[in-house]
């Protein structure tokens, strides 16, 4: 397993060197999930998986990472849960609530989610043949000062005003470029959305059924890890040690350690 000897070892190193995401998105596709399943540190955990994100076809996606695979990942789920909420406050990265489960959040260094919004304004302006003020305004005056996952419709007007005139399209802009979705049980809240992930968190819901599938058309509803970790997925574009991590940390699944090897087991509901 990989692990750091020392804990505190990353959190000595300056904050410049300790925060930058690797540049590869696959330097690490090669190592053995089970030889690098389980982390001490938080960052660290976090850079890994963000080098491990897969390549998607056709859809231009940032790499980011489910909280449920930062459980999977790094044991003491308090002290996940407290290097993410510093990190989040320093703008190392952004928490997102996602559609695809109640307890869903996904997590993206802030320098790739600036590169994924812009792809998304640009396709937006290219579209609506403009350039639009609001997205300026939003990315200097909201995103730099609002860490938050969620703001209500009042702050965000606010926000925006330091920037100029807000007009009541101006909103409506930000929603349909996916940077903003309005709140099922209070409209005048709304969640800071990845733009342009759609088909891919289709392919997350659709993952999971299928591997949970897989697992439990076995006789023991499990497999061993090393094999298990080779097969791909049908219906989903990320690969299967994406949808592992995420399986282990919501605890739908659970590892056993065997004289073979580590096996990957369905938790009995």
């Amino acid at each position: 397993m990989e692990t750091s000897n020392n804990p505190s070892t990353s959190r000595k190193r300056s904050r410049s060197e300790d925060n930058s995401p690797p540049e590869s998105h696959e330097s690490n596709q090669s190592h053995s999930l089970e030889d690098n399943l389980i982390f001490s540190d938080t960052m660290v955990a976090l850079q890994m998986m963000r080098a491990q994100f897969p390549r998607i076809d056709k859809v231009s996606v940032e790499p980011f990472i489910l909280q449920s695979q930062l459980y999977s990942s790094v044991k003491d789920r308090t002290q996940v849960d407290r290097e993410l909420e510093s990190l989040r406050r320093e703008k190392v990265l952004r928490v997102f609530k996602l559609n695809t489960g109640q307890d869903d959040h996904a997590l993206m260094f802030m320098e790739d989610y600036l590169k994924q919004m812009k792809r998304a304004v640009k396709s937006m302006e290219t579209k609506k043949q403009g350039v639009f003020a609001v997205f300026e305004w939003f990315e200097v005056h909201v995103i730099h000062s609002k860490p938050e996952p969620c703001i209500g419709h009042q702050e965000i007007l606010s926000l925006l005003s330091l920037g100029g005139k807000v007009k009541d399209e101006d909103i409506s802009l930000l929603i349909n470029a996916g940077l903003l979705t309005r709140q099922l049980i209070d409209s005048e809240m709304y969640w800071f959305a990845i733009p342009n992930i759609g088909s891919v968190l289709k392919g997350l819901t659709q993952g999971r059924k299928e591997l949970l599938s897989l697992l439990n058309r076995k006789k023991y509803k499990e497999m061993m890890l090393a094999i298990l970790e080779k097969k791909s997925l049908r219906l989903s574009p990320l690969d299967i040690r994406f949808h592992l991590r995420d399986l282990l940390g919501s605890g739908h699944l659970k590892t056993i350690q065997t004289p073979s090897g580590l096996v990957i087991r369905v938790v009995k509901n």
